[in-house]
C-alpha cells in the first residue's frame, strides 16, 4: 500500500508535512496498529483522518527512560540530536550543559495526542518475498484498485 501521510499535534500544529511512504499490510509492524486497522478495507484514492492518544500512537512519556549522565563519557562532539546506545538502548541527546548530558529513550512523539491526514495513493498485491521479508520493497509503477 501507497500512503501520503502528515501528522499534526492536538492543536494541529503540523509534526511532519505529507510525505510517500509504502508499508505491507496485514500486522507485520510497519505502520501503527491503530492505523493499520484503520486503513482496512479501504481503496485507493480514500482519505482519512484520525486523532489517536499516546498509548495508540508512540506511548505515554516515561520518565525512567531519562538518564543525565557525565558529559566527559561520551569525548568531545557531544551534541543534542545526536544518538547514543546504551545498555542495549537507543537514547537521544536531547541537551548538553555544565558537564552533564541528558539521554532520552523515549521516542520523541511519546506523550502526544496525534491527528494523521492519511491517502491512500495505491494499492498492490504484495510479492513473495515481501511478504517473507514483512517489509514493502522498492519495484516499479504500484498498481491501483
Amino acid at each position: 500500500m501507497r500512503l501520503r501521510v502528515e501528522i499534526h499535534d492536538a492543536q494541529g500544529a503540523q509534526i511532519a508535512a505529507a510525505s510517500e511512504m509504502s508499508y505491507l499490510h496485514g500486522g507485520y509492524g510497519q505502520l501503527l496498529e491503530a492505523l493499520e486497522r484503520a486503513l482496512e478495507g479501504r481503496r485507493a484514492g480514500e482519505s482519512l483522518r484520525l486523532q489517536l492518544e499516546p498509548e495508540q500512537a508512540f506511548g505515554e512519556y516515561d520518565a525512567s527512560l531519562l538518564r543525565v549522565e557525565p558529559a566527559g563519557r561520551y569525548g568531545e562532539g557531544i551534541a543534542a540530536g545526536m544518538e547514543v546506545e546504551e545498555d542495549a538502548r537507543l537514547y537521544t541527546v536531547t541537551e548538553v550543559a555544565g558537564g552533564a548530558v541528558v539521554l532520552d529513550a523515549n521516542h520523541p512523539l511519546a506523550g502526544m495526542a496525534l491527528r494523521f491526514l492519511l491517502e491512500i495513493v495505491s494499492i498492490r498485491d504484495a510479492r513473495p518475498e515481501e511478504i517473507a521479508q514483512g517489509v514493502s520493497l522498492p519495484q516499479g509503477k504500484a498498481d491501483s484498485r
